[in-house]
Parts: C-alpha cells; structure tokens; sequence
C-alpha cells in the first residue's frame, strides 16, 4: 500500500515536470491543484530536497535535483508497470492480442487488423485500444499493449517501428476561404490565418513539427486553438476561429457542409505510420500477426492491398 502511494506522488511530480504548470498538471491527475501543492511540499520536505524553481508559487524550472529525480522517477514508474502488466499477460491466454491505434487512424488501418485476424488467427482474439500515439508507445513498452499502430513513433531503442503508410498533415478550411478551390497548400499559405492543432499532449512530434517548420520559414505564430479530437477541431473551423492543421488520415472521405480538407505539401509535414513492438518481443504470436498485416501494405506506403 505504501509502495503504491509512492509511486503516485512519482507520477505527480513526473507529469508537473512535464507541464511545468500547478492547474494543468492537476487537471491531467484529476486532483485538486492545493493537493499536488501539498504533495510536492511533503515530497520535498521528506527528502530535504527541492525540485522546482519557484517564484511567488510559479515553477520557473527544475532543479538539478529535481532533473535527475524526475529522471529515476520515470523509470520507477516504467519498471512498475512493466513487472505488474507482463505478469498479466502471463495469466491471459496464449491466444490474445492487445492492439493499440490512434483515435484519427485510417479506417483502412483497422480494418487491415482484423483482416489479418480472419484468414489464419481465427482463433485469437484481438482488444482494440483507441489512445494517444505517445500512450500507444509506452503501452507497449510497459507491456499492456502488444502491438500498436502509432504515427511518427519517437526514437527508442526499445521499440521495433515498421513504417507502412505515409500520410501528409492536411488544412480544413471555411469554404470562403481565399484557398478553398486549391488542391494543395503548403504551411505559408496559412501565415494570416489563426490555427487549429490536436494538443502537444495527443501528439508531440507532429506538433512540434507544425511550429519547427513555421519558425524555420519565418511565420510569425499565431494565436493557436488546441483540441484533444478531431471533432472539437472541425466544430473550431465552423465557427470561424481559425483554419485546421490536422492529422486526420481519413480526410480524403471528408464530409462536412461548408468546409473543404486540403493536404499540405511541405516536406517537413509528411510522416509515417508504423507498426510498433517492443524490440525485445519474442513472442510467436504477436511476431506473426504483426508480419502477416504489414504484408498487406507491402508494395504501396498509402493503402492496403486487396
């Protein structure tokens, strides 16, 4: 019991490093912002050590302490997790995988697991998890998940990415908007325009890139909307607060009244979805499963074979 409670007040200090903010880190932990002020004051005072540069109740940085035991604290966290979620799996049958995608995959993605599953794994039973693409990662480096399907994966020794599509970001617009009637943009033709990005907690890597490759061609930033769905970003551009830079790979199907999808052509912006593994998995059947669907893609980097 005590142990779990640590490993809780880990976590609490890993995800205020990560946010470097009392209100948004309460808010990912769903406690109160007074109880992780609490949390972090026990913490400290335990250990007679301070881990954040503070002024007038603001962290400003981590301390040198504070780099190194959130750090630890990660891989606490990590080997945790591992330990109590591959003992699970010992305990579920032989039969099963669990299969995490991201919440915009391609239709045709999904589709190509569970047909995958029909022709030889009749007989294994597949869980679908919609998460995060950074979730994904750790849910398979953890151990919770088998394989995941995760875009632009970050590098990790740890993990095996097999990429099988490539898709570009695409723009939604008004269809009043100057560029509605072009078949492609790239990131400068948004440069007046506010903008609409899934949050850096949905995906860091792609939008990171957005503002990277906006500074390196020198647009100014814009006031930027961030959402956690597709849904609340398209709902943004209807009601005219900005212009959508978005992930959505299905958006050739796109259908919605008074909007247009169009794909940006920036090098910068095109990234790959991959099949993702722990490096050291030497499981028959997820090694298996996992070559049998990228043989469906294999030849073509953007759809499926039939």
């Amino acid at each position: 019991m005590r142990l779990d409670l640590e490993l809780r007040h880990l976590y609490s200090v890993v995800v205020l490093a990560e946010e470097m903010h009392f209100t948004r880190a309460s808010h990912r932990l769903r406690i109160a912002q007074p109880s992780l002020s609490k949390q972090l004051q026990q913490i400290e005072r335990s250990h007679g050590v301070r881990l954040f540069a503070r002024d007038k109740g603001r962290i400003v940085e981590l301390t040198d302490a504070g780099r190194t035991f959130v750090d630890e604290a990660r891989l606490a966290i990590f080997h945790a997790e591992r330990a109590l979620n591959l003992a699970r799996a010992d305990c579920r049958a032989d039969d099963s995988l669990v299969i995490g995608y991201s919440p915009d995959a391609d239709h045709d993605w999904v589709s190509g697991i569970l047909a995958t599953r029909r022709p030889s794994y009749t007989n294994v039973r597949i869980r679908l998890c919609s998460r995060f693409a950074m979730d994904s990662v750790r849910g398979v480096l953890v151990g919770e998940l088998n394989l995941a399907l995760v875009t632009a994966p970050p590098e990790e020794i740890r993990i095996t990415a097999v990429p099988f599509a490539r898709r570009p970001l695409y723009a939604v617009l008004p269809d009043s908007h100057r560029y509605a009637c072009r078949k492609g943009l790239v990131l400068g033709d948004l440069a007046d325009d506010d903008w609409i990005l899934n949050a850096r907690q949905v995906h860091p890597t792609i939008h990171d890139a957005i503002l990277e490759t906006a500074k390196r061609e020198k647009i100014s930033s814009k006031n930027l909307h961030e959402t956690f769905t597709y849904e609340q970003a398209v709902q943004l551009v209807l009601e005219r607060a900005g212009v959508g830079i978005l992930t959505q790979a299905c958006a050739p199907d796109f259908r919605v009244d008074h909007l247009v999808v169009i794909p940006l052509s920036d090098a910068s912006l095109r990234f790959d979805t991959c099949l993702v593994m722990r490096a050291v998995d030497d499981a028959k059947l997820s090694n298996g499963f996992g070559r049998s669907f990228l043989r469906r893609f294999s030849g073509s980097r953007l759809a499926p074979q039939p």
